[in-house]
């Protein structure tokens, strides 16, 4: 998808350019953890070092975090696109655009620090056995003979101000989508809105759903096994989803790849 946004012209769009950065993501935060997990697969010693461990939690919980506000600002992309088409391009900007990307992996490099730098502050006296296939915080804290308040308390208050907050981001964008597309006279305007919409939400309803249930599902209902598949489901799973969300039943992107699948590369 990324190298496809780049050779077609047709593409050089903002809403495709949010969405090569949300593939950029995508790869990014499956390939802090996939080639460590294949290789533990076969590899008879599983260790991994401490300084291992953060880099890859870091990169990791960077990744997600600009995956979940990226999808906010597509939301608000959407918004521009249907509310006032005639200055679509204007005011989305390429300055704007890249300004937007840039904020949302400052604030995603931000948050990623405070936890990783809380989380590998703690006390590591027992057992040193991640009940896990990648570093995470839940099989970490698990293994901490620290108080881990302060850890719970910033996850809960810094991931949820950002999860809550591009949540709240996506559904103030879809209201005022909704009362724009109301006041589109033809039947055939609105179901053409509304169809360049089924992709985000849909992307929105999985990444943002899996993460909900990971991070605000009541402590008594916590279970490390579920905790795995549902990670499994995140990292491995979505970024495989995402591709095929935006390119089955996408008009420009299927044109795209008859194009770049008709060209004579000699």
């Amino acid at each position: 998808m990324i190298i496809l946004i780049r050779m077609d012209s047709q593409l050089h769009t903002p809403m495709y350019f949010f969405l090569s950065h949300l593939s950029i993501c995508d790869l990014c935060y499956s390939f802090a953890i996939e080639p460590k997990m294949l290789v533990d697969l076969i590899a008879k010693n599983k260790s991994i070092s401490l300084f291992g461990c953060a880099v890859q939690f870091l990169t990791f919980c960077i990744f997600v975090d600009s995956e979940c506000m990226l999808l906010a600002v597509m939301a608000f992309d959407r918004y521009k696109a249907i509310s006032n088409p005639l200055l679509y391009t204007a005011h989305m900007s390429s300055r704007l655009c890249s300004l937007m990307v840039a904020g949302v992996y400052l604030l995603a490099i931000a948050d990623a620090s405070i936890h990783t730098t809380l989380a590998f502050r703690l006390c590591f006296c027992g057992s040193n056995e991640i009940n896990h296939f990648f570093c995470d915080l839940p099989p970490l804290f698990l293994l901490s003979c620290s108080d881990i308040q302060i850890n719970e308390l910033m996850l809960f208050t810094v991931f949820g101000f950002i999860e809550l907050g591009t949540i709240s981001g996506v559904l103030v964008s879809y209201c005022y989508i909704i009362l724009s597309v109301i006041k589109i006279r033809s039947a055939e305007g609105r179901l053409k809105a509304f169809s360049t919409c089924t992709f985000h939400l849909t992307a929105v309803a999985v990444f943002q759903g899996t993460l909900l249930f990971m991070n605000f599902r009541p402590s008594s209902s916590y279970s490390l096994d579920q905790d795995k598949m549902t990670s499994l489901f995140y990292t491995l799973v979505i970024p495989m989803l995402n591709p095929l969300i935006y390119s089955l039943r996408n008009k420009d992107v299927k044109e795209a790849l008859e194009k770049l699948r008709n060209k004579r590369w000699i």
